[in-house]
């Protein structure tokens, strides 16, 4: 090992996924995620069980994750983990054990704003992908967050707009559940939207001001229109899922790319990174890639590996803040609301 390259482990515990990485410098050398199976049957994550999902999952998947990158747990340089936001019991897990493996090894901790790390996932080093430009917007789509974020260097980050009820993945979850499809249910939505016709039923879209978000009259009126039809058909979600599938994903993505366009409007910055689970919707991808053809955006996809939560995000703001001499002492502690 070489003194002048930086081994960062990195812990991320802040919903249902259990996750582990090592990164050397800003290259990827492990990336490990214990996923929870548990919450499919309940529709949704049960908090309680999540944390005690964690500790039965936290050792092995650190311990599969240094194994991985071939280092020894004395070449580690700083260990990050993520304070927040999340559920209180998981990142509890997490911030617990980074805690005290840190002191156990006598190395630097390092927290990270889970959020910040889901922008900052664009500059783990990667073959055929190119890292975006300062300044550059950052749309973060996930189960928790829906923000247009202003990136003007690694640490100085602004909120311009977020959703001012649920996030558009509760969005794309809640619209599912009512089609009977099982948890999660946005994956599903996309799967079937590719073959239906996005034109088939309409949806209005919220009037909200500035580039902040609404999803909550989306969710409703989905639960009306299908109230509606199945009591005229009871066979119309069956008959029809497709077509309902794909103008649901249809209005969604028109409401995210309309406040996109706007931000670029107003702040004139035309590189746009996206990131968080939503990210790996291939009808956003899609939108996304047709207005940097069509209004000159430059536009910076993540893999799919990085959009869903996991422990590579977390490394990347370890190294930079590494770099940054930016530690925390053992006092600190989880925040479930954690602004960046």
């Amino acid at each position: 090992m070489t003194s002048q390259n930086i081994y960062i482990l990195a812990i991320e515990s802040s919903c249902d996924d259990t996750a582990a990485a090592v990164l050397k410098n800003d290259t990827l050398l492990s990336n490990i995620v214990a996923t929870q199976e548990v919450h499919r049957k309940y529709g949704g994550v049960v908090p309680e069980l999540a944390s005690r999902a964690h500790q039965q999952n936290i050792v092995p998947v650190i311990h599969q994750a240094i194994d991985e990158a071939n280092i020894d747990k004395k070449d580690i340089s700083a260990i990050a983990f993520t304070k927040g936001p999340g559920l209180m019991g998981s990142l509890l897990v997490g911030t617990s054990f980074a805690k005290s493996l840190a002191m156990g090894l006598s190395v630097p901790l390092i927290e990270v704003n889970h959020m910040q790390a889901h922008i900052l996932a664009h500059f783990i080093a990667e073959e055929n992908f190119s890292k975006p430009g300062f300044p550059f917007l950052a749309l973060t789509i996930s189960g928790g967050h829906t923000q247009i974020v202003k990136v003007s260097n690694y640490f100085e980050m602004e909120v311009i707009g977020q959703t001012i009820d649920d996030a558009v993945g509760e969005a794309f979850d809640k619209s599912a559940k009512i089609l009977g499809l099982p948890y999660p249910g946005g994956p599903l939505i996309d799967k079937y939207a590719k073959t239906g016709n996005h034109l088939a039923f309409k949806f209005t879209k919220p009037k909200v001001a500035g580039l902040d978000f609404s999803f909550s009259g989306l969710k409703t009126a989905v639960l009306y229109f299908i109230q509606k039809q199945v009591r005229e058909n009871p066979n119309f979600i069956e008959e029809n899922r497709d077509d309902i599938c794909a103008s649901i994903q249809y209005t969604i993505v028109e409401i995210l790319m309309d406040k996109l366009k706007k931000a670029v409007k107003q702040t004139g910055i035309k590189e746009i990174a996206i990131g968080g689970g939503v990210s790996a919707n291939s009808g956003i991808r899609k939108a996304l890639y047709d207005a940097e053809a069509k209004y000159g955006w430059k536009t910076y996809v993540p893999k799919f590996e990085y959009t869903t939560d996991n422990a590579a995000m977390i490394g990347i703001v370890g190294y930079y803040k590494y770099l940054n001499n930016d530690f925390c002492d053992l006092s600190v502690t989880a925040q479930a609301r954690y602004e960046i």
